[in-house]
């Protein structure tokens, strides 16, 4: 159990951390409970709460390996048990945390001799670099070689896919999983009645051990902070109102707003491409007919009309309607209504 407690005194909301436990190295469990709130903020909090943890929650990985005197990925090596391929995989899965709050690129390797079974725990790390798990598995050495990995490790945010045909020379990108946090769940109970019902939430996080579940929840709220503070120096000389008869659409007159709904949106377009469907948590059906059609992200599944989803393989009515409604729950998006012609 621990015994955190936090209070903001403006609005008298606390949270405490009624249970903490590790489940496995790769696997920290904490839940957490905030109180009070009236009725229906709890909702606004919890959902604002679940998207930051998942998305927004820096992670660390390795994102590039190199191997000398390797062609391409599916080559083999005298005396590695895995191809290239096999080797290049097992690395996206170990859990590093960096302490330090640059954006820069680290270089790692590990550099052993056969036989033995390569695990992080022979990676050769930065200062400021740590594996979680040193047990977790790379590649096993069958025969006396030298085994070299040459490792790039990057610190960012949600799931980078890397475009392999940019690397040559024995050198392989990896995509990378900057998401410490892997689930999150919340609840929300009465408390009271009539009037002065209030609301309590429950939120249970689940981390790769990285980071703690305390430590996401901290800089999850950070996060909100960060999100909602430009709202406080609004002032109203900053507010442009139309006269009447003005063409509201008419945006040549705020080319400094202007510019900022651009840079939202030019945002936005970069964080839909960053979430995957995996979030929309459909049924499977569903969710493997839109694998099939090679829609992979939020960003993807935008280009498809209801129609267009609707012509998609053992993709029925009620598939679109499940995608269409988790759409708008999830990300308050809709899908275009018009056919867009998606060649599939």
């Amino acid at each position: 159990m621990c015994k955190n407690e936090t209070s903001t005194s403006t609005q008298a909301i606390q949270w405490k951390c009624l249970e903490s436990k590790k489940e496995g190295k790769r696997l920290h469990y904490g839940r957490f409970v905030i109180s009070p709130f009236r009725r229906g903020q709890a909702s606004t909090v919890g959902i604002a709460m679940r998207r930051v943890l998942l998305q927004e929650i820096e992670g660390t990985s390795i994102t590039c390996a190199k191997f000398c005197g390797v062609a391409h990925e599916y080559s083999t090596i005298t005396g590695l048990q895995e191809t290239i391929h096999d080797a290049l995989v097992n690395p996206k899965e170990i859990v590093l945390r960096i302490d330090s709050k640059e954006k820069d690129i680290w270089e790692a390797s590990p550099s052993v001799t056969g036989p033995k079974k390569v695990t992080a725990g022979d990676i050769s790390l930065p200062p400021r670099v740590k594996a979680i798990d040193n047990s977790q598995h790379i590649a096993t050495i069958t025969q006396p070689i030298s085994f070299t990995i040459e490792l790039e490790i990057e610190k960012d945010c949600g799931y980078h896919i890397k475009n392999i045909s940019k690397y040559k020379n024995g050198k392989f990108p990896i995509d990378a999983v900057f998401m410490p946090v892997r689930n999150v769940n919340y609840s929300i109970h009465l408390f009271g009645s009539g009037v002065a019902t209030q609301e309590i939430p429950f939120i249970e996080i689940w981390t790769n051990g990285s980071l703690t579940p305390h430590e996401a929840l901290s800089k999850a709220s950070e996060k909100l902070m960060d999100l909602t503070t430009p709202f406080l120096r609004v002032r109203s000389g900053d507010v442009f109102f139309f006269k009447n008869g003005e063409d509201s659409s008419d945006s040549t007159k705020l080319p400094s707003l202007r510019l900022q709904f651009d840079d939202a949106n030019k945002l936005e377009e970069k964080l839909l491409k960053n979430m995957f469907i995996d979030q929309l948590e459909l049924p499977a059906r569903a969710f493997n007919c839109l694998k099939r059609a090679e829609i992979y992200t939020i960003a993807d599944l935008l280009n498809y009309s209801r129609e267009d989803l609707s012509k998609i393989k053992n993709f029925g009515q009620k598939s679109v309607d499940q995608v269409s409604e988790a759409l708008w729950d999830r990300f308050a998006k809709q899908l275009p209504s018009k056919k867009l012609g998606i060649n599939r």
